[in-house]
Parts: C-alpha cells; structure tokens; sequence
C-alpha cells in the first residue's frame, strides 16, 4: 500500500495529476476562508496546502505514512486516519484530501474524522469519482491488462468511494452534507497540451452533465442533537431591543389628541 501511495503522490506531478491539484486547491481556499475555530487539520496529500486561506490560531498537517515526510511542505504530525491522537470533539476544521480512497479501512476512518470533531465543525473531504471519463478509461486499461498490453491512467490504489456512497456514510455518522461539487472535466488526456486544447470542457461539463466530473468535493458539518450554538451577547442584546417596544408607546396612541374641540 505504501508503494501504491507513492505512485499517486508522484502521479500528482504529472500534466493532469497538476490540473487536478489546481482545482481541488481553489477549492479548498474558498471552502476554509470563512470557517472560524481554534484547531484546524489537514490528514494526507502533503503537495496541497488546503489550510493555507484559513485564519485559526493552530493548524496541522499530517500523513499517515513517514515516506511521504519528503513529499510537498513538511508536514508536523504523522498520524493513523482511524487512530487519531486527538480527544473526542477538539477539532473545529477536518481535511480529508483523497484520504478515505487511501485508507485501508475508509468507514473507520470517517468515523474517527466524527469523533474528533467538535459540534458545528466542519469535514472538508475531497476524491476522485467513480463515474467519469477519467474513470472509464481506468475501467477499459484495466480490461486490457488482462490481456497484457495498455497501462493505468490512475495510479493503482485503494478504493474509490462515489459521492452517493460518502452521502449515506456521512449521514449515518450524524454528519450533515453542506455541499458537494464536481469539477475536470476534461478528457483522461496525460499531455499538457492536450489538456489546454480542451479547456472549454470545464464550463460546459459544469452546465451539462455536473455530476461527470473526475473529481468532487464535499463539505460537512457535524450536527449534534439538542445543540444550539450560543449568539455574542451583544447581538443577541441588539435583536432585543430592536424587537421590544415600550408600553407607553402601544398603550397612548388611542388617546392621541385629534386638535378638535367638542
């Protein structure tokens, strides 16, 4: 697994493992931007920064497996995705950038994301899906080698989980799905050029069939039955007096004076 885990980090460095780290690091930017805590972290995929547009006061990024230290920026923490050396709710913000797809067991490691969250947190995950032109030409190489001639276009790693899949885990782990975003929808081309040429892809596969795209990325807040999060006492104490009205003002328009004399 760890050979395989390679490959794909090296597959990132190539012409459509780059374009795919583009769109999935614009994403993460705008997802993260907004999103206010105190602990913040990143499991997997060292060559993205995916904290990089956030503002908490402690962020992380960690990989499971000590060969891939040297890969990307050097990340603090090496940590199990099903073991994470965190206490139960202390995590505001959760990263998982094709790291389910990685895990050996990828239900334990969603699960282990659910518990370390804090309630209103939020689980930014992102993979490739198992539906699109990327993936049908994964489907018919590995037809092939069988009959020993063509080669992978993906790297050979563990299991791709589709969207419908991640929507029902999520659930079951009392984890609300916010939103959930395709993207590349270029053909499973290896050359740059070729990938330029087909650049008009993007915005008509978003229009037209948005749910083809190479890769999705899903946001989810943890929801925790009875939880209500707590307002600043200013606000609260501005909606208040803006709601209330005094009962001299309800109670003395009937005896307005009219200016008429009986």
């Amino acid at each position: 697994m760890t050979a395989q885990i390679i490959g794909l980090h090296q597959w990132f460095d190539s012409p459509p493992g780059r374009y795919l780290l583009e769109w999935e690091q614009a994403r993460y930017d705008e997802a993260v931007v907004d999103a206010f805590g105190y602990h913040g972290l990143q499991l997997g995929m060292p060559l993205l920064d995916g904290l990089r547009a956030n503002r908490m006061p402690h962020r992380w990024r960690a990989v499971a497996y000590p060969e891939l230290l040297g890969v990307g920026a050097a990340p603090e923490l090496l940590a199990d995705p099903v073991a994470l050396p965190f206490p139960e709710s202390s995590i505001d913000l959760l990263l998982l950038p094709h790291t389910l797809e990685l895990s050996e067991d990828p239900h334990a490691a969603l699960r282990e994301a659910a518990r370390v969250l804090v309630p209103e947190g939020r689980l930014v995950i992102s993979g490739l899906n198992p539906v699109s032109l990327w993936a049908l030409r994964q489907g018919r190489a590995r037809m092939c080698q069988r009959f020993g001639h063509g080669r992978l276009f993906l790297p050979d790693v563990g299991e791709v989980i589709g969207h419908w899949r991640l929507r029902d885990w999520l659930r079951l782990l009392g984890l609300e799905l916010e939103s959930l975003e395709f993207g590349c929808y270029r053909p499973a081309v290896r050359s740059e050029g070729w990938l330029n040429r087909f650049a008009w892809m993007d915005p008509v596969g978003t229009r037209c069939w948005p749910i083809f795209g190479a890769a999705y990325f899903a946001v989810a807040v943890k929801r925790v039955a009875g939880m209500r999060l707590l307002e600043p006492a200013w606000r609260t104490g501005a909606q208040r007096a803006r709601t209330q009205v005094p009962v001299a003002n309800r109670s003395a328009a009937p005896f307005q004076s009219t200016g008429k004399t009986e």
